[in-house]
């Protein structure tokens, strides 16, 4: 019996890119390929891209000069770039680097299997297409093997807001829901397999329209699937916050208690300048609502600094509304044009002043993190033990409120949820006691 075909895929940026190389895994298995971890043994690579990050483009093809030994040693080996980079750069990846033998963009991944058999046959395979058919329904069933206890799950795809910074709407395509039963489905599928918390994916998910109920209606009905204990989403607008799902955060049990909805900036004026429709005044009183539903609900938040036309006023702005709100987690980043987006073409701010000014934003995130896990010493949470720490005896996983957490647990296994009394907080993670009673 011949041994399979070996794929190396490496994922670059968000969740959905995991989902995604997950999906296009399977897709490959049902053509005789299975993963490895290491580029050196494989028949196909792939690179998962991302378009959102500085310099994107440049560290694929970074990436892709150090494959050339390989194809060198392997003739027959195969190597295709897939993801936002893909769908932005499209021919010009083979262009600039005649190594890669197929590029598929991210609504076109179902594809791969036929992509593939014509880089077999010696032609380049390209496609970057916005195709109509659902490309979740064409590709082939999960295999069913036994799961770890988290999964993510892609619900929304797209995004119509437009901000002038960002190149989703252009390389995801316009806004596309799942329908809900394909969703609960699939959902039902990974709890069969050991998943317990399910974490909803979209570019912008709470603009999910596949349920008569939205994202609170969708929430609802997988609340009510047995042995699925714990549900979350991201990424969110403020725009697309309504009323049905602040509801829910206050009513529905297995919704955890953590939301990440993104401002980018407290300036009204660089708020309009981002094309983000909503002001810092309306953001705020968002939170309150949110808060008053689930008080004690941990936020987290992007930042953009350096936006062009950023002045030291909109700047003290943005760090206003943070010791405003207050932050549990938040994700920062100095403006990194893209091109084709609206601001790519507008004058940029100083580098220099721009790192100074992250700097000083970072430096206040990263005090409202470390005051919110302080503040959860001698609270009890309940953990859901994801892996082995690092040492003997020793279990990691998240509590509700999405902090890592390493306990003593010598007879509890992965997937487990437990009571635990927080003792002690750390850089970047809580140590806990477990609660036996």
């Amino acid at each position: 019996m011949a041994e399979p075909k070996k794929l190396f895929i490496k994922t670059y940026g968000c969740q959905m890119n995991v989902y995604d190389s997950e999906r296009m895994a399977e897709a490959m298995g049902g053509e005789g390929y299975v993963r490895t971890e290491r580029p050196e043994d494989a028949d196909m690579i792939l690179l998962n891209t991302c378009h959102i990050r500085e310099k994107a483009a440049e560290k694929v093809y970074s990436e892709l000069g150090r494959f050339r030994p390989l194809k060198a040693e392997k003739p027959d080996l195969k190597i295709g770039v897939a993801g936002c980079v893909a769908q932005a750069e499209g021919a010009e990846i083979m262009a600039r680097q005649p190594l890669v033998d197929l590029v598929v963009g991210p609504q076109s991944y179902h594809r791969l299997p036929e992509l593939t058999a014509k880089a077999t046959a010696g032609e380049k395979a390209l496609d970057t297409d916005f195709p109509e058919e659902d490309k979740f329904e064409h590709l082939k069933s999960r295999p069913r093997v036994k799961r770890g206890p988290t999964a993510f799950l892609t619900v929304q795809e797209g995004c119509d807001k437009f901000c002038a910074f960002c190149v989703v709407p252009y390389t995801r395509g316009a806004e596309v829901s799942r329908p809900a039963d394909r969703v609960i489905a699939e959902a039902r599928d990974l709890v069969e397999r050991g998943v317990r918390e399910i974490t909803l994916l979209g570019q912008n998910v709470n603009a999910y329209h596949g349920h008569e109920g939205g994202l609170a209606g969708l929430i609802r009905d997988l609340a009510g699937i047995d042995g699925l204990e714990r549900i979350r989403f991201t990424t969110s607008h403020p725009n697309d916050m309504d009323d049905a799902l602040i509801a829910a955060h206050g009513e529905v049990e297995k919704l955890m208690p953590y939301l990440h909805l993104p401002v980018q900036a407290g300036s009204d004026r660089i708020l309009k300048a981002m094309n983000r429709k909503h002001t810092a005044e309306a953001y705020i009183r968002l939170i309150e609502r949110i808060r008053a539903a689930r008080p004690d609900l941990l936020l987290s938040g992007d930042f953009i600094v350096g936006f062009p036309g950023e002045t030291e006023a909109d700047f003290q702005a943005t760090l206003d509304l943070v010791e405003t709100v207050g932050y549990g987690q938040a994700y920062s980043f100095k403006y990194s044009p893209r091109p084709g987006t609206p601001a790519a073409e507008k004058a940029h701010v100083d580098a220099a002043e721009a790192d100074a000014r992250l700097q000083r934003l970072q430096a206040l995130l990263n005090r409202q993190q470390k005051a919110a896990q302080d503040a959860m010493v001698g609270r009890d949470v309940h953990v859901l033990f994801e892996k082995p720490g690092r040492l003997p005896g020793q279990m990691v996983g998240k509590s509700e409120y999405l902090h890592a957490v390493h306990a003593d647990a010598d007879d509890v296994t992965m997937g487990d949820i437990r009571k635990v009394r927080i003792v002690r907080s750390n850089s970047n993670s809580l140590a806990g006691e477990i609660l036996w009673a």
